[in-house]
């Protein structure tokens, strides 16, 4: 599997390119739809699937353009649904005072889902706390997509709309369960392995 992350996003925000077997997932498109449907293209892979680790407006920028574009669907945690058509859930209200709304959800995701695209499985975890529906992305049980949940050294922010500082720390826990060595990809910085991440706050 080649993970391609096509930051800079908007806002700092990582997007994810996952390829396998002619097939492709995008992770948070916060990149110019132009550009991740290029990369796609260069592959001359088939989109599979676009999956949202939470709702925030800085994740979501091209997800119109880019499923209306490739006809892919969308999916999100049922918890953070509400977000793509709520300004003030999704954040953009907050920091900008204007409207931006997104198209409903084609899919909602609920913890432990699977789906697979090429050869790859993608296992949904919960962990919210950030949000009320931020996810992490175990993909082939050897990366993990960790959203705002957890970064390198740091966690998401905790005080917008569904955030819960104390849920987010039970979250963290549950991420003490999966192997310590396996390597984060987060919605913002460089990468990790998890057990270092979560050693700066966890004892």
């Amino acid at each position: 599997m080649e993970i391609v992350n096509l930051y800079p996003g908007s806002f700092g925000a990582n997007c994810y390119c996952l390829f396998d077997g002619g097939e492709a997932v995008v992770i948070d498109p916060s990149a110019n739809a132009d550009v991740i449907l290029a990369e796609i293209q260069k592959r001359d892979a088939i989109l599979r699937y676009i999956l949202l680790t939470h709702g925030h407006f800085d994740h979501i920028l091209s997800l119109d353009e880019l499923r209306n574009a490739s006809n892919t669907p969308a999916c999100i945690h049922e918890k953070d649904a509400e977000m793509l058509t709520d300004s003030y859930k999704n954040a953009f209200r907050y920091f900008f005072g204007n409207e931006r709304t997104w198209q409903v959800a084609d899919r909602t995701l609920c913890n432990g889902e699977e789906l697979t695209f090429g050869a790859t499985t993608v296992k949904v975890i919960h962990t919210p706390g950030h949000s009320k529906g931020s996810v992490c992305y175990l993909v082939g049980n050897e990366f993990l997509f960790t959203g705002d949940t957890l970064f390198d050294g740091n966690v998401g922010r905790s005080d917008l709309y569904g955030g819960n500082g104390a849920t987010l720390m039970q979250s963290l826990q549950k991420l003490r369960t999966l192997p310590q060595a396996l390597p984060i990809y987060p919605g913002h910085g460089g990468t990790a392995l998890l057990g270092g991440a979560l050693d700066v706050f966890l004892y």
